[in-house]
């Protein structure tokens, strides 16, 4: 029986230019669209759900291999950063 591994990625975002939830969902939503599009991994927005300019999001990698799953949510973590709409204000990743 193989053993999976699993990466998490939490990334906290400050969203100074969103005026409503309306906003932070439109820019959130186009975010994780990018990130399910280029990278095989799960993602949702974990913390700060009621906040508008604040937002913690998590991502998931399963793999059978550790150090390929935190690869794998590290370029996540990169290019969310680079193209997130806004400024990062935490960052952590974590195996499971």
């Amino acid at each position: 029986m193989s053993t999976a591994r699993v990466a998490l990625g939490l990334l906290e975002l400050h969203l100074p230019d969103v005026g409503s939830l309306k906003g932070k969902r439109q820019i959130l939503k186009s975010l994780k669209e990018k990130v399910k599009n280029r990278f095989d991994v799960s993602i949702a927005e974990v913390d700060h759900l009621d906040s508008w300019q604040r937002s913690t999001l998590a991502v998931a990698c399963v793999s059978r291999d550790s150090r390929h799953a935190n690869e794998v949510v590290d370029k996540v973590m990169d290019f969310m950063e680079a193209t997130a709409e806004g400024y990062v204000v935490d960052r952590s990743v974590e195996m499971l």
